[in-house]
């Protein structure tokens, strides 16, 4: 039986030049690109791999473009691995159903482009999103609760990513209300470069557009098991992937317990496959002290390594 669990990165792993390489090289590659161009109607590669920071960081550019990064390293990788599950962090959850075959590539990447359209239609200057280091959930917790209450404001845990590293998300008032309590225990509050209170119900109006769309698609049994963010657990039946998914723009990332949970279930190797190898290095804080296996793969040097 395979240890091995496929990681999908999402929203912040984007990097210069990302999957041009392979692009360059495999017309599958590039073929997913110009299919993602066409749906979100923005010129990805320009962006991409030859734009700036500032520009990579939309996040109606943003969804597509890592998305199809994701999946064609799945894809020219595909024959060489056999996972035993795969999971995806937020956005880079739509690539874990593109990889298990519960959506069809072209349907993730609609759903993608269409997503990341809504979402950067939200954006609302009181609202905001931050990052939270060094402090433990339970100190978190006391944070947000302080912060909703405090202020009347809307305030929430959106990702739980490693025992020392969550997002807040929710209403600018409540956001600084608990930063108060953040600095005083010693941790950092770091505000996001983001333009909505993702993963939080003030996106609620986006997410049941986007739901109407999801419910749409022809959904499929996994052929190997994802592990969702919103459930921190697997699901076979294809109606009930779509309800998870309906929700999942609104719901929180429970990355801690999909590890743990993976992990217990007997995967002990991870392989990410995208830029930037941020989920291989929460690895280190989720699976402290464990035995395990962690690998970043996001360019073509690396993915050839393993054929």
């Amino acid at each position: 039986m395979s240890d091995l669990s496929i990681l999908f990165p999402g929203q912040g792993s984007q990097e210069p030049a990302m999957g041009r390489d392979l692009a360059e090289k495999w017309s599958e590659a590039m073929d997913m690109w110009k299919f993602a161009e066409s749906e979100s109607g923005i010129a990805l590669r320009e962006i991409y791999w030859e734009g700036n920071a500032a520009d990579m960081a939309k996040t109606d550019a943003l969804q597509p473009a890592l998305t199809v990064v994701n999946l064609s390293l799945w894809q020219y990788l595909k024959d060489s691995l056999k996972p035993a599950a795969t999971a995806g962090h937020s956005l880079g959850e739509f690539a874990s159903l593109g990889a298990s075959g519960v959506l069809s590539v072209e349907d993730t990447i609609k759903a993608v482009s269409l997503r990341g359209k809504l979402m950067s239609q939200v954006a609302n200057a009181d609202h905001g999103m931050a990052a939270v280091l060094k402090l433990a959930q339970s100190d978190v917790e006391e944070a947000v609760e302080f912060g909703a209450s405090e202020t009347g404001k809307q305030l929430r845990i959106a990702n739980y990513n490693s025992p020392a590293q969550y997002v807040i998300s929710g209403e600018k008032a409540a956001l600084d209300a608990a930063g108060t309590v953040i600095k005083e225990k010693k941790g950092r509050a770091i505000a996001l470069p983001v333009s909505g209170a993702f993963h939080s119900p003030l996106i609620q109006e986006a997410a049941d557009e986007f739901a109407s769309y999801l419910k749409k698609l022809h959904w499929n049994s996994p052929a190997f098991p994802v592990y969702f963010n919103a459930t921190a657990s697997t699901e076979s039946n294809p109606e009930e992937i779509k309800k998870i998914m309906c929700s999942q723009m609104t719901s929180s990332v429970r990355w801690i317990e999909i590890i743990a949970s993976q992990y217990a279930a007997g995967m002990h190797s991870f392989f990410e496959l995208g830029p930037k190898g941020v989920l291989t290095k929460l690895l280190a804080a989720n699976l402290k002290g464990q035995d395990y296996e962690g690998k970043g793969i996001g360019s073509l040097e690396q993915a050839d390594a393993l054929k």
